[in-house]
C-alpha cells in the first residue's frame, strides 16, 4: 500500500484497485483469504472491497466453489484508455503498413514504470513463438522496445530506471550486467534501433525503435518480431531495422501535426 498521507489520497480506492490487480494468470480465482493476502490488505478490508466490486459487476463468485474471479467488465477500463490514446490511433496505419512490408508481427508499446505495455499489435499470419496480447507487460532492461525507449532518455534517467529494475535472468541469453545493458543502449543510440535476441523468451527476437513526442522525449516504441526460426540477427538488422526506424519516424511526424 502507498505511504501517501495526503488528505486527498483515498485509501479505500487504493485497496479496491489492489484487489482487481491481484487477479492474474497465476491467480485466476481466489477465496477471500487469498484475495487479502494477494492484495496486501486485511481480511475485513478484502471482504468490503470484494462485496463492492461484486455489486458493481467487476467480480463474481462461482456458485459451487465460492471462489471469486474477474468479469469481462474489467476490460472496459483498459479499453477506455486505448480509445482515448491518440498515439494508438496515429500509429495503427503505420504499424499495419510495417506488418505488410516486413511480413512479420508489429507492435506498439508504451512505458509504465519499469515496464513497456503493449497497446497496439498487428499479427502476421506466420508463426510467432510468443503470444503477447494487448495489455501485456515486459521489462525495459532486457527487451528491444524497452532499450529503444531508454536510449532516448538522459543518462541519469536511464541509471535511475535500471537501478530500480530487478535485473534477473529470464533465459540463458538475458543480459543482467549493468555495463552490458548500458552498452546495448549506447549501441541503440548510434544505430537508431535496438535488438533483443531471446533474452526474455526463447525463439523470440525483436528489432525496435523509439517514438519521440513533440518535445523530443520518448513516448513509446515500435518493434517487429523476428522469430529465430526464420531470421538471424544479422538478417533482421539488415532487412527489418530500416523499416522499423522509418515507421517510428513517420509516427513521430504525424504526432507533430495533431
Amino acid at each position: 500500500m502507498s505511504e501517501d498521507n495526503s488528505t486527498l489520497f483515498n485509501q479505500s480506492l487504493e485497496k479496491g484497485l489492489a484487489v482487481l490487480r491481484a487477479f492474474d494468470a497465476h491467480r485466476r480465482t481466489m477465496n477471500l483469504a487469498e484475495v487479502a493476502e494477494a492484495a496486501g490488505i486485511n481480511k475485513s478490508s478484502a471482504q468490503r472491497m470484494i462485496h463492492t466490486l461484486e455489486q458493481l459487476g467487476y467480480v463474481r463468485k462461482h456458485p459451487l466453489t465460492k471462489r471469486f474471479q474477474l468479469t469481462p467488465r474489467v476490460m472496459e477500463i483498459g479499453y477506455n484508455y486505448l480509445a482515448a490514446d491518440t498515439l494508438v490511433d496515429v500509429a495503427n496505419p503505420f504499424l499495419a503498413e510495417l506488418a505488410q512490408v516486413t511480413g512479420e508481427t508489429t507492435n506498439l508499446t508504451e512505458p509504465d514504470g519499469l515496464e513497456m505495455v503493449y497497446v497496439a499489435r498487428f499479427v502476421a499470419p506466420k508463426f510467432i513463438p510468443i503470444h503477447m496480447p494487448i495489455g501485456s507487460r515486459i521489462p525495459m532492461y532486457c527487451t528491444g522496445s524497452g532499450r529503444a525507449y531508454l536510449s532516448a532518455l538522459m543518462d541519469t534517467q536511464i541509471d535511475t530506471l535500471l537501478g530500480a529494475s530487478d535485473l534477473k535472468r529470464h533465459t540463458l541469453h538475458t543480459l543482467t550486467s549493468m555495463d552490458e545493458i548500458r552498452a546495448q543502449i549506447e549501441a541503440t543510440r548510434r544505430q537508431g534501433y535496438a535488438t533483443n535476441k531471446e533474452e526474455l523468451f526463447l525463439g523470440d527476437m525483436t528489432i525496435a525503435a523509439p517514438i519521440l513526442g513533440s518535445q523530443g522525449l520518448p513516448v513509446a516504441a515500435v518493434h517487429v518480431v523476428a522469430p529465430t526460426s526464420r531470421w538471424t540477427l544479422e538478417e533482421a538488422e539488415r532487412k527489418l531495422a530500416p523499416a522499423v526506424i522509418e515507421c517510428a519516424r513517420a509516427i513521430r511526424t504525424s504526432i507533430r501535426t495533431l
